[in-house]
């Protein structure tokens, strides 16, 4: 069984930073897509940034593009998320979500992947 894990968020102000980490368990992320969705109250869950499950690419949403930042630990089994300069529109919550197909290019809908965490809040206070 596929299990993920999310950690990392909280209450911060704008300007400052946080790393979220997913945690998974059950399948190794170094052969599969990875990707950080968010959703804020009211709105859709909305791609931030995906890695291919080789390592070799990685993509951002346009609000994400040199604030955030996408990356694996093959040894723990864990993706990061680093989140830096965030703003209050940042505020949402953050899940994690692994892509059992190989895929050329990370998808950035949320259904083509196989597996979800709960998710962790992140709110950025002005």
């Amino acid at each position: 069984q596929v299990r993920l894990e999310e950690t990392g968020g909280g209450l911060v102000q704008a300007g400052d930073s946080l790393r979220l980490s997913c945690s998974v368990s059950g399948r190794s992320v170094s052969g599969s897509g990875v990707a950080w969705f968010r959703q804020a109250p009211g709105k859709g869950r909305e791609l931030v940034a995906a890695i291919k499950w080789d390592g070799s690419f990685t993509r951002y949403a346009d609000f994400a593009e040199g604030r955030f930042n996408i990356s694996r630990d093959d040894a723990k089994n864990t993706v990061y998320l680093q989140l830096n300069s965030l703003k209050p529109e940042d505020t949402a919550v953050y899940y994690c979500a692994v892509d059992g197909n190989r895929v050329t290019y990370p998808e950035a809908r949320p259904g083509a992947y196989e597996w979800r965490g709960p998710g962790t809040q992140v709110t950025v206070s002005a």
